[in-house]
């Protein structure tokens, strides 16, 4: 059976002070690899680890327990959504048993972790959540936010600034940079003639 692959990408950005940040200042590839092995766990196989100057791309071998990781995982969410977080903790961490990069339960997790006003434990979480599923403004919004209530003010700047890259029209956002002295770019204009371009293509 061919081995199933889960790409992660770890931003420079994320772990800034910690140890994980250290493989971005010219280590030796040997503690570069240490440091991301202990970083993601003894469970998680790394078939390939390449680092740039803001990021390192980790190729891992995927659990081979990720379906059953995923339906404890959606069950502990609408525990959640019920009204008890505490267990919903409990069934999210045997998840991550199964599969540590389960990228939709950490992220679940991450808000229920908000939930229960613990914002360090929900900023690891939902952290190791982008590396899983990449970057969407939600995701950034909700990072920006616990930035802002652990007292990171630059990071939440970067996160939403992340963030309006990927929705430039977006309100919310820009409203949530101002509040932190950010003033925004000018919201972009709608391309026109647009639909006419497309209609002389087909």
């Amino acid at each position: 059976m061919a081995v199933r692959k889960k790409v992660l990408v770890i931003a420079r950005d994320d772990h800034i002070g910690d140890p994980v940040g250290a493989i971005f200042l010219d280590l030796e590839g040997g503690e570069v690899a240490r440091r991301v092995r202990e970083y993601l766990g003894s469970k998680v196989q790394i078939l390939n680890l390449e680092l740039e100057r803001d990021r390192a791309t980790v190729e891992v071998e995927e659990s081979p327990f990720t379906e059953e990781a995923n339906r404890l995982g959606a069950a502990a969410t609408d525990l959640a959504r019920k009204g008890a977080p505490r267990a919903a903790i409990a069934m999210f961490k045997q998840a991550l048993e199964l599969d540590p990069l389960g990228g939709q339960v950490l992220y679940d997790m991450g808000l229920a972790l908000l939930e229960l006003r613990k914002p360090a434990e929900a900023l690891g979480a939902l952290r190791r959540a982008r590396e899983v599923l990449g970057d969407s403004a939600e995701l950034l919004r909700v990072l920006a936010r616990l930035c802002v209530a652990t007292e990171r003010i630059p990071a939440a700047v970067g996160y939403l600034e992340r963030a309006l890259e990927l929705e430039p029209a977006n309100r919310v956002i820009r409203h949530e940079l101002l509040a932190l002295g950010r003033r925004p770019p000018p919201t972009p204009l709608p391309l026109r003639g647009a639909g006419a371009a497309r209609r002389r293509i087909r």
